[in-house]
């Protein structure tokens, strides 16, 4: 027998230029992707079964990721606990460590039916243009890979902010996608809930303000986005500000319909950063909260701790689970770190044995 299985949302984030993209690439491939790397990694972890990472968004080659997320199912030996949140982050950033341009932000425990793709609630890029340069030579060594510096100056951001209205909205983005092999089962109805076109810094760039560059980010929200539609519509944006669209053609590209129509060049993956992926915090935290205040907690509070200082920090707690509860934080353990920690060391000091939370 062996224990159940525990499931954990990671979210990791990663320099995209080595990788063939995050998804997992074949063994003759000459680059690997993001998911080879983790999945090896998380084998030191002796699970029961291998190990798969089943990614939140699919970045391609070149494309980087302030924070991507996935789910794993980890499968202990018969009576192992699952392990805590903590040492799942530190064992892979272990083993990931021979190179370092990816790494395991955070790790939560959820629950068995959650799905790091499907129960996303949106997802946030951003991506980096330069602006000043007359020649791509002149990208600052450390933004190389890191931003699009397009031809031709300085961009018409007006004319810009203006054609990215059009965007908004639900809209067919068959115009704004790449010919893929899954183009006929993908619907391309889409809902961009935010656009937004700002200036934006460069790395130490306060040190070479006379040489004229601007930098700026385009930052687009959605629950979901089609191949290549983030780059497209950057490629597009652009052309507007270099003059070559006017900001009405946004509008009578989404009336095409046509992927074959797109008229300019995709923006390259260089400057693309996956920011964020978001979920519903409060169904993660409703499901933490079940598992702390399991009954062997409370009888363990009741037959073990006579102390009526611990018997006050326990109505504490319990008052502050269903504060939790009723604002949708997170769990207690994070939420009241120090109150936690003072509970279980009076107990200890009580002879009282600390439950197993997780």
């Amino acid at each position: 027998m062996h224990s159940p299985k525990t499931r954990y949302l990671i979210f990791f984030q990663y320099f995209g230029t080595k990788y063939s993209g995050v998804m997992e690439s074949v063994p003759d491939q000459p680059t690997r992707g993001v998911q080879n790397y983790l999945e090896q990694a998380a084998q030191k972890l002796r699970p029961v079964t291998p190990i798969k990472f089943c990614i939140s968004s699919r970045t391609d080659t070149g494309v980087h990721a302030l924070c991507n997320a996935a789910h794993i199912d980890v499968q202990r030996a018969a009576e192992k606990p699952p392990f805590h949140e903590s040492i799942i982050v530190s064992t892979l950033n272990h083993f990931l460590k021979p190179e370092p341009i990816r790494r395991i932000v955070s790790a939560y425990r959820v629950p068995e039916n959650f799905n790091a793709r499907f129960s996303a609630l949106s997802r946030t890029y951003v991506y980096r243009l330069m602006t000043g340069s007359s020649h791509h030579s002149q990208v600052p060594v450390f933004e190389r890979d890191l931003c699009w510096a397009p031809g031709g100056g300085h961009l018409n951001v007006p004319a810009m902010q203006e054609a990215a209205c059009f965007l908004l909205g639900t809209h067919d983005f068959s115009t704004f996608r790449s010919v893929s092999s899954d183009l006929p089962f993908r619907s391309p109805v889409k809902r961009l809930d935010h656009v937004d076109i700002r200036p934006s810094s460069g790395f130490m760039s306060h040190h070479y303000e006379y040489r004229g560059l601007q930098f700026w980010e385009v930052e687009f929200k959605s629950q979901s986005f089609l191949y290549k539609q983030v780059r497209r519509m950057v490629g597009a944006l652009v052309a507007v500000g270099q003059g070559k669209l006017a900001p009405y053609h946004i509008k009578e590209l989404l009336e095409i319909r046509n992927p074959l129509a797109y008229p300019v060049h995709l923006a390259p993956a260089a400057g693309l950063f996956l920011k964020s992926v978001e979920y519903n915090e409060a169904g993660i935290t409703a499901f933490f909260l079940r598992k702390l205040r399991r009954k062997e907690i409370w009888r363990w509070k009741a037959t073990q701790t006579n102390s009526n200082a611990v018997r006050g920090r326990c109505a504490t707690i319990s008052a502050v689970t269903s504060s939790c509860a009723e604002e949708g934080g997170w769990p207690v353990q994070q939420r009241c770190p120090a109150l936690v920690s003072q509970w279980f060391a009076i107990a200890a000091h009580n002879g009282a044995q600390r439950p197993a939370i997780a």
